[in-house]
């Protein structure tokens, strides 16, 4: 399956912060990457009395939502924890409702991703995603590669733990091979090997729905990373709200364990 994404010069769309908005911010302590577990869709259509697929439909829509605020903030990276390897337990109509909305999101907002210079890339092991969004995902993938504005990163069948294993698996076929020592093996190896190596840590996690809790999302990575949980359900976080986490991030004192 291709699809037409034809590659338009990004032009500008309505600002969606206003002035007042904006002096709430230091502009040079910004985050460069931040990384959102975007919990709370099932509750928020029970709450409705809906579909359970309806949440996650709105969920994605918060989801573009969110990646457009962060661009136009000046947001270099931004990983959604969106399918996780645990998620395949849930009821085989979610999961197979969540592939086909997944498929079908992707495929309506490709060409508004190249237009707003959004890159698509993603992490986790994608072989046991059905075939039409694997393809679907390497199309959006190919049509946003030149994309320079903001990198969206999103978690498919991910698991921190899962993460970690292929990595450890990797270091040891190396190592059978001959192509990593032991006195080689640091932080930084490990680091190499894990599936966020080229986009590095986040400085942000943010987590919706007000639970306390990480649920096996970049463990390694998220090792210094400062944490900001939002009270409101996914679908119900806004542009706002994203702001209020990067303020709460601002008025951290960050020492990296050196005090």
């Amino acid at each position: 399956m291709l699809i037409d994404a034809e590659i338009i010069p990004y032009t500008e769309q309505r600002a969606i912060f206003s002035p007042l908005q904006l002096t709430r911010l230091d502009k040079s302590r910004m985050p460069k990457h931040i990384a959102i577990i975007p919990d709370g869709n099932r509750r928020w259509a029970k709450k409705r009395l809906s579909n359970i697929l309806e949440g996650h439909r709105e969920g994605c829509d918060t989801l573009m939502e969110a990646v457009k605020a962060a661009k136009e903030l000046g947001i270099e990276k931004i990983t959604f924890f969106s399918f996780s390897t645990e998620n395949w337990n849930r009821l085989p109509e979610e999961v197979m409702g969540l592939m086909l909305l997944f498929s079908q999101y992707l495929m309506e907002n490709c060409d508004e991703m190249v237009q707003s210079g959004i890159k698509l890339e993603t992490i986790g092991d994608l072989t046991p995603l059905p075939p039409f969004l694997r393809n679907v995902i390497q199309d959006v993938k190919s049509a946003t590669s030149d994309c320079e504005k903001i990198v969206l990163i999103l978690a498919l069948n991910y698991g921190s733990r899962n993460e970690l294993c292929r990595a450890f698996r990797t270091m040891l076929e190396d190592y059978d091979q001959g192509d990593l020592c032991k006195d080689e093996i640091n932080e930084k190896t490990v680091a190499r090997y894990l599936d966020t190596h080229q986009w590095g840590d986040p400085d942000l996690l943010i987590r919706t729905s007000g639970e306390l809790r990480v649920s096996n999302f970049l463990l390694w990575q998220i090792s210094y990373a400062e944490i900001h949980v939002a009270p409101v359900l996914w679908p119900d976080f806004t542009p706002a709200h994203l702001i209020d986490a990067i303020v709460d991030f601002q008025g951290r004192q960050r020492r990296w364990g050196g005090e």
